[in-house]
């Protein structure tokens, strides 16, 4: 998670480099990886590509922490990988920067819908369902509520960029905070019986 994080801020500190005009504030996040522009491929790999890869990855070391937690738990871990998996693809399938080629901007569209409608009902129910406290359980209400508020509704006129950015920042440090809480072993409550195994 950690290699995400750092790789995915580490490309946007870098993301003006051969491109001064680029805004963080004003323009979309995939915008600098738009085909044609200089270094695009670079851009694409360490925003998207490689961390969404990594929050796969990284994430497959979760699933034996929500044995015994029911299939809702699951699939939410499910769901959340498939949004890693989809804002990987975002990399790889970039807009076009003459905008032209549309069947390149309804791809990468395709894939940034991905990312944030698998999102949703996935820290959901993991909020439900993975039984790691209240405050888990807020954290995954708050990113449901608030990643597609900042990446679907609040991008207007001059702040598009920066309402993007948040979200990503956010669905980021969700990802930090699952791997922690998630990553811990639940302990039964004194005098509990221990689960039956199935």
């Amino acid at each position: 998670m950690g290699v995400a994080i750092g790789l995915f801020t580490l490309t946007l500190l870098l993301a003006r480099l051969g491109l001064p005009e680029y805004s963080h504030r004003v323009h979309p996040m995939a915008l600098r990886g738009a085909s044609g522009l200089p270094g695009a491929m670079l851009f694409n790999a360490g925003a998207f590509l490689l961390p969404g890869i990594a929050l796969l990855l990284a994430s497959q070391a979760l699933r034996p922490s929500l044995a015994g937690h029911g299939w809702a738990a699951r699939i939410g871990l499910t769901l959340a990988q498939l949004s890693a998996l989809a804002f990987a693809l975002q990399g790889a399938l970039p807009l076009d920067a003459s905008g032209q080629d549309e069947r390149a901007m309804r791809l990468h569209a395709l894939a940034w819908m991905l990312w944030w409608i698998a999102f949703v009902p996935g820290a959901l129910l993991l909020a439900v369902r993975a039984r790691r406290g209240a405050g888990f359980a807020v954290a995954c209400l708050s990113a449901a509520v608030l990643v597609p508020l900042l990446a679907v509704l609040a991008p207007v006129d001059a702040w598009v960029g920066l309402a993007q950015r948040l979200a990503f920042a956010l669905w980021l440090g969700w990802w930090l905070l699952a791997a922690l809480a998630l990553s811990r072993v639940s302990v039964s409550a004194p005098g509990s019986s221990p689960p039956a195994r199935r």
